[in-house]
């Protein structure tokens, strides 16, 4: 007998980070699978192009910064009004800036422990009553392999994606009763925008074995449409290149 997913058509998700890599990736394969999804991100023009290739029946979009609770608050009012509910929140929107401790401005670092962890918090602060709401849901966290173990060259944003792990595991023991469950995807290397001029540059080789950003995607709508008998909390995921594991184990 075959084993039963649910059927996750007219669910509605909310995913920040969504103009391009995972999150555009992420939008994507929910709409194939018929749900609805609410998107997030600041630049307003990339957001309209995702909603018109998705179409409006399928897309909203709400830009804005979700390291401000406003911006969350707003979100997920306009999805309840055009949708009518939120099942599923994915915080996904992330900065990365490898280097030194000391490379960056006090800005820059300041805006990647916002987007990174403030952000997270926020949205899923917004959104959890209308999840609550509907009896049952999902909040997916897009963290990193460097939330378990930080590189020389990322201690920042390691801090940041442990503040994730850390939040996600509380959150979990918080919710799992009142059937919500927490998950966090945490991929390696994925060959996305993510850090490009800042510890990234296109033409490094190495971008063509990191994962796709369809893999993680693929993980994400995974864990949703599991049946609500099942929790996954924690999901990594590792390109099959061995030049890139042994870069970052």
């Amino acid at each position: 007998m075959k084993y039963q997913l649910q059927d996750i058509s007219g669910q509605v998700v909310v995913i920040t980070g969504a103009t391009s890599g995972i999150g555009a990736a992420a939008a994507r394969q929910f709409v194939a699978e018929g749900a609805k999804v609410v998107l997030n991100a600041r630049n307003q023009e990339r957001l309209a192009g995702i909603v018109a290739e998705l179409g409006a029946d399928n897309a909203l979009a709400v830009a804005g910064d979700t390291a401000d609770p406003n911006v969350c608050r707003e979100v997920v009012k306009q999805a309840v009004a055009k949708f009518g509910k939120i099942d599923v929140v994915v915080p996904n929107a992330g900065i990365g800036k490898y280097g030194s401790v000391l490379d960056y401005s006090d800005e820059e670092v300041n805006e990647m422990m916002r987007t990174n962890f403030e952000g997270t918090v926020h949205i899923v602060r917004a959104a959890l009553p209308e999840i609550l709401k509907t009896g049952a849901g999902d909040v997916v966290i897009v963290s990193s392999v460097a939330g378990f173990r930080g590189g020389g060259v990322e201690s920042i944003y390691a801090g940041t994606k442990h503040a994730q792990v850390g939040f996600a595991g509380g959150l979990d023991r918080e919710l799992r009763e009142k059937n919500v469950r927490v998950a966090l995807v945490c991929p390696a290397g994925t060959e996305t925008e993510f850090a490009l001029g800042a510890g990234r540059t296109t033409d490094n080789p190495i971008m063509k074995e990191y994962l796709r950003p369809d893999d993680v995607a693929f993980q994400i709508v995974a864990i949703v449409k599991q049946p609500r008998s099942v929790r996954t909390h924690i999901w990594t995921l590792w390109s099959n290149k061995s030049t890139v594991i042994n870069i970052l184990t």
